[in-house]
């Protein structure tokens, strides 16, 4: 099956990193590009959605450039629904998480009898209207927003999927919305469950509970601060007591093969704070192995990258 990479450069999603700066999670399809991913997964270029400015003040209320999301929400739709017409997989390198809500709104679109999704993250991005007085950037309240809690402004007429229809891995144990979405009837196994009971057992888990709820159609977020930062430092919102890199392999290599899922996105590395482009050649490597794992691309074998990594596991 052929991968279709599509760029979602957007940082709209986030706050600025220091006053008068921007993120710099919008350069990273171009760092993972540097760095070879196009051409070892052998994939199809299917180009960019261009964000519009990113805009650093706010009004201390709502969330930020929220009208600017919308907009870029749809058209990445109106992109991604047309590869998601053919026969195969797209991966979406972002940007910040808010390109959950383009993918969804497309996913949803072309789902019967409803979309799924696996959303694999070190947070649970669920602030909302219901549980704060202050909503800041939607790439902590992604999730919240496709659950239907967005801001109103956010102008979508619809949840984009049912709580129920959610599996989420690798947020961690102390999430301070935990409760929440457990409550909501997602499905989650915590970072601390991988970490106990590895990856095939918590992936099954979560696969039979999207089976049982019938659904047939599944997106695959991936926020890159799942992993450790002793891994991956190179993240807006860094978390101790993450994944490794073979984690995120098997991750890879187990949810892009079932038949349910459509597609992934890759959200929140920051080349900005990766000066040397070591931790983009790494994440690059993990995509590729990963990705051929699951029988897509053409990259190398997990083996290689397994080899390569297993010694520096930090747990």
């Amino acid at each position: 099956m052929s991968v279709f990479l599509l760029d979602a450069p957007t940082n709209l999603g986030l706050r600025p990193p220091e006053p008068d700066a921007v993120p710099g999670c919008y350069k990273a399809p171009g760092a993972l590009r540097d760095h070879g991913l196009l051409e070892r997964l052998g994939a199809v270029d299917a180009g960019v959605v261009v964000p519009p400015r990113y805009h650093g003040s706010w009004d201390g209320r709502t969330t930020r450039n929220l009208g600017a999301i919308a907009d870029y929400s749809r058209r990445l739709a109106g992109r991604l629904s047309a590869l998601l017409a053919t026969e195969g997989f797209p991966l979406v390198l972002g940007g910040d998480c808010s390109i959950l809500i383009g993918s969804l709104l497309a996913v949803a679109e072309r789902s019967e009898p409803r979309p799924g999704l696996v959303f694999v993250d070190g947070h649970s991005d669920f602030r909302h209207p219901g549980n704060t007085d202050v909503l800041q950037a939607a790439a902590g309240e992604d999730l919240a927003m496709a659950c239907g809690l967005a801001d109103p402004g956010l102008g979508l007429d619809r949840p984009l999927v049912d709580p129920a229809d959610v599996v989420v891995l690798g947020v961690r144990d102390d999430d301070e919305h935990l409760a929440e979405i457990t409550d909501l009837g997602m499905h989650v196994e915590t970072c601390g469950n991988i970490l106990r009971d590895g990856v095939e057992r918590c992936t099954a888990r979560a696969l039979e509970h999207l089976e049982t709820r019938g659904v047939r159609d599944a997106w695959v977020h991936i926020d890159v601060d799942v992993l450790d930062p002793e891994v991956l430092p190179a993240v807006d919102s860094p978390a101790p007591g993450g994944l490794d890199q073979q984690h995120l392999v098997d991750l890879l290599a187990t949810l892009c093969s079932v038949p349910v899922a459509r597609g992934l996105e890759i959200t929140v590395f920051d080349p900005d704070l990766d000066p040397t482009g070591e931790h983009a050649a790494d994440l690059v490597d993990m995509l590729v192995a990963g990705l051929a794992g699951a029988g897509l691309g053409r990259g190398g074998k997990v083996s290689d990258v397994s080899d390569r990594f297993v010694a520096g596991r930090p747990h």
